[in-house]
């Protein structure tokens, strides 16, 4: 994690990654102490994240008592806290109720407006596309198509491979 760090990248896995017995708190603290932060530079920046992600009510709350949507706006928190240019998203839709995907989807398109470069690998396809400025498509390991999501959408081989006749935006 720390190279990656360093590296201005993040991830995030499709799997839970919260720190189950800390509080939403410390389990920003813990990122930014391995990045090597003093303890004042630390509780500015928890303060600041806390407030960027509408997570200052949780605060205090254990991990392991977040909903899902919660859980993983503390996760997205916790790794841009390390001031990535880029952070990966491995199936970042999964696991949360629709309006916690709405909400996903609004800070998705936050992240990118602050310029962050943002790489999402996900089978929820109409979720994704609707986010997204580019997409590619695989299909048995090969790239099938590439493209804007409109022009995605449209190609047959999509289409019969992986969206099916009936798929819209």
């Amino acid at each position: 994690m720390y190279r990656r760090a360093m590296m201005g990248i993040s991830y995030l896995p499709q799997e839970p990654s919260i720190f189950r017995k800390l509080t939403v708190e410390d389990n920003l603290k813990a990122v930014l102490e391995i990045i090597g932060l003093r303890k004042d530079e630390i509780d500015v920046e928890v303060g600041r994240l806390l407030k960027e992600f509408n997570l200052t009510e949780l605060t205090k709350k254990d991990g392991y008592k977040l909903s899902g949507g919660e859980r993983r706006k503390t996760e997205i928190a916790r790794a841009i806290a390390i001031k990535p240019r880029f952070i990966l998203f491995d199936e970042p839709f999964a696991g949360i109720d629709p309006i916690a995907i709405i909400e996903l989807k609004k800070m998705l398109n936050y992240l990118k407006s602050r310029g962050l470069g943002i790489l999402i690998t996900d089978h929820n396809v109409r979720d994704t596309l609707s986010i997204t400025d580019r997409a590619y498509i695989i299909s048995n390991g090969e790239i099938l198509e590439e493209g804007r999501p409109d022009k995605i959408v449209a190609d047959p081989r999509v289409r019969e491979a992986f969206l099916g006749e009936e798929f819209t935006l």
